[in-house]
């Protein structure tokens, strides 16, 4: 009887031996599994984004990262279910503490969404010049946290993306073309005619002035002490800021050789009967 009973008690040690080893080779087996289709899928979302230039790659690796650990984490739930471990209780706690973190996290997790939405619609790219958060510079870098700038002086910036996100956006550099518009004054006795032909000579005269469209150059308002002349032109984006420049210049120079005279803001004080003020003055 003893002997059948050890027998027994053996037989079953065995068994549970044998189906705990079992369980961690096909634990073993599940994770390469899992490991390698997490690898697949990743390399297979990064894919997409080398095929199509004009995605960006932020994004992807983004997606791909988090593809392939969801992948895992779903191996390890099923890797503990089968060693009988109840993961109900376990996926709950887990969804606590993200909830929790998430909470602690909110700041954090705006800049990721904004980053997401920065990737996705682009209203800039590395290189552009913006404006955007009340900072202004070139894009260096977009993270998903936060974008990188250069200022025109040389510092480095990190804008917050929910800040940016949350601004109005101005690119400089995503249009072509950009207009110069300045508003040039002259005396009331200038000839004006003679004032729009030099305006006009100096605007084609300049080869990075674009002919379409066409300079405009009119009268725009007689002023408190000057004709002011509207004077606009177009150029290419990356000639803008050096052409309006040295074009205010040349506007100035030619003016000054042609005797037509730039004037300036002057006040002119005149009395009902001067000789009166005088004599009081000299009686007090």
């Amino acid at each position: 009887m003893k002997s059948h009973i050890s027998e027994l008690m053996a037989s079953g040690t065995f068994h549970s031996v044998a189906a705990f080893f079992l369980n961690i080779l096909y634990a073993i087996l599940i994770l390469l599994i899992a490991n390698f289709m997490a690898r697949a899928s990743h390399r297979q979302i990064l894919a997409v984004s080398k095929r199509n230039p004009k995605l960006d790659d932020t994004l992807f690796r983004f997606l791909g990262n988090i593809v392939r650990y969801l992948v895992l984490a779903f191996a390890v739930i099923f890797v503990l279910n089968r060693f009988g471990i109840q993961t109900t209780s376990l996926v709950a706690l887990i969804g606590a503490a993200g909830l929790a973190v998430g909470l602690a996290l909110q700041g954090t997790l705006s800049n990721l969404a904004a980053g997401i939405m920065l990737i996705l619609f682009r209203p800039f790219r590395v290189g552009n010049y913006v404006e955007a958060a009340s900072q202004a510079g070139t894009v260096e870098e977009i993270s998903l946290f936060y974008t990188e700038m250069k200022t025109y002086d040389g510092l480095k910036l990190i804008v917050p993306n929910k800040d940016i996100w949350a601004s109005s956006i101005k690119n400089y550099s995503v249009n072509t073309q950009r207009l110069i518009d300045l508003t040039i004054g002259v005396s009331y006795g200038s000839d004006l005619k003679k004032a729009a032909a030099i305006l006009n000579d100096v605007a084609t005269g300049d080869a990075r002035v674009l002919s379409d469209p066409a300079p405009f150059i009119k009268v725009k308002e007689l002023g408190d002490s000057s004709v002011n002349f509207v004077f606009r032109v177009w150029v290419a984006s990356g000639d803008w800021w050096v052409t309006k420049c040295e074009i205010t210049e040349k506007i100035k120079l030619a003016l000054d050789e042609a005797g037509v005279e730039i004037p300036f803001p002057t006040r002119t004080l005149s009395f009902s009967n001067p000789l009166d003020i005088a004599g009081t003055r000299a009686n007090g």
